[in-house]
């Protein structure tokens, strides 16, 4: 079963979600897709992992580069674990465009080339 915290960030309230493998979402309150990967029964309670992940947050927000072994439980489609393994290797302090990442995968994939806004979505 999944539990949630809510952690006071300076951009604003977010909602974590973790399981008993890993963090398994994290969303701005009132965002377009909040919870679209948390289960129907949850339970508000510490763990763990949601301690872990808001002492990354901390770091990250004073500006400090985060341990960045967090116990992530990734749930997606083939497609978006491939974005995701891209970002996790993004470094600290580094941007990078969706239209990179559209082309890592499609290189990946021995395509030509693939969506920009597939990437984002």
């Amino acid at each position: 079963m999944q539990c949630i915290s809510h952690y006071e960030s300076p951009l604003g309230a977010i909602t974590l979600a973790a399981d008993e493998k890993g963090l398994t979402g994290l969303w701005f309150d009132g965002e377009k897709y909040f919870g679209n990967t948390l289960e129907a029964e949850y339970e508000e309670k510490e763990s763990v992992i949601l301690k872990k992940a808001e002492k990354w947050l901390d770091t990250y927000f004073m500006g400090r580069c985060p341990e960045k072994k967090l116990p992530l439980h990734l749930q997606g489609t083939e497609f978006q674990k491939a974005v995701w393994a891209i970002l996790l290797n993004i470094p600290y302090g580094q941007t990078e465009t969706y239209g990179k990442i559209a082309e890592e995968i499609a290189r990946g994939r021995g395509r030509e080339h693939m969506s920009a806004q597939a990437v984002g979505g």
